[in-house]
């Protein structure tokens, strides 16, 4: 059974372009910086070689499933808060043992060069959580040197924070961690850090996960970070991926998204989603819950 739309088969292989929605006077947009290949059952250890047999549209010409990296960037009025911040301007090749191929980042600061948002502009950057493929541009310096985001703060939810020293084991280090600490500043659960944002707890891929949950013109979109991974989790919320800290609490964390997104004019923003980041959990012809991909 597809998950998505049938039009939508050749965005499922391949990573995200640019694409924005708005909220009445909120407009978010991702903002790719690159992208990485996952290892279908090595990332969802739960799948069999006949799960990606049935689901081959998931698949790209590799055999592996496309993910991008970015940031949300979140604009009201003069005003923009950026939700991750990517790799940064690296680019690594897959190491035996990884759950994921060829990984690369770099190209945020000229897609938010296209969008027409200065880095200088963003007056913060929220995160959902530490994972190096999610701090890259807050620790990188921009081309030509200097931070990227000039003084702005960096949000961490308080759990993550106090346990950042479970943070390297999944590869943020205490040097990358030592480079973000003078500008963090923690946040808690149910927070507003920007008109319309808010902050919700989601633990489980790290202690201290968090989604935001942005709401205007009659919407609510929730930038659900790494709670999923791809669309075919929607209908399988009980497959953890393999960096998941806690499998239990990710996989509970999952099913509680999976039907709030259910609900009436609400909206998921998914990071790694391939090509159909932003989109609204429908049932499928079996009745399954499923990700339907929105473009407006």
């Amino acid at each position: 059974m597809k998950t998505a739309p049938s039009q939508y088969a050749e965005r499922l292989r391949r990573p995200s372009v640019i694409r924005s929605l708005t909220l009445g006077p909120i407009t978010v947009t991702y903002v790719p910086d690159g992208a990485v290949r996952l290892s279908p059952h090595d990332w969802l250890p739960a799948t069999s070689e006949a799960t990606w047999r049935e689901h081959a549209e998931y698949l790209d010409g590799t055999g592996g499933l496309a993910a991008g990296i970015g940031g949300l960037l979140v604009e009201s009025g003069d005003r923009a808060l950026l939700i991750d911040a990517g790799f940064g301007p690296v680019s690594l090749p897959h190491r035996p043992g990884d759950p994921h191929g060829p990984i690369h980042g770099g190209a945020l600061p000229a897609n938010l060069a296209r969008i027409g948002r200065p880095p200088a502009g963003i007056e913060a950057v929220a995160f959902t959580h530490l994972h190096v493929d999610h701090i890259g541009w807050a620790r990188h310096p921009a081309p030509g040197g200097g931070p990227l985001f000039a003084e702005a703060p960096y949000l961490v939810a308080e759990p993550e924070w106090s346990r950042r020293d479970l943070l390297e084991a999944h590869g943020t280090g205490p040097d990358a961690l030592a480079e973000l600490a003078p500008r963090v500043r923690t946040v808690e659960d149910g927070q507003e850090v920007f008109p319309g944002v808010t902050v919700r707890f989601a633990p489980g891929h790290t202690p201290g996960h968090t989604a935001y949950v942005i709401t205007g013109g009659g919407r609510r979109l929730v930038a659900f970070g790494d709670a999923l991974h791809s669309p075919i989790q929607v209908g399988h919320p009980e497959w953890s991926a393999a960096p998941d800290h806690d499998t239990g609490r990710s996989a509970d964390a999952r099913r509680r998204l999976v039907a709030e997104l259910a609900a009436p004019d609400t909206i998921g923003f998914g990071i790694h989603f391939a090509d159909v980041v932003f989109g609204r959990v429908r049932p499928d012809g079996a009745g399954r819950p499923a990700w339907h991909p929105v473009d407006a």
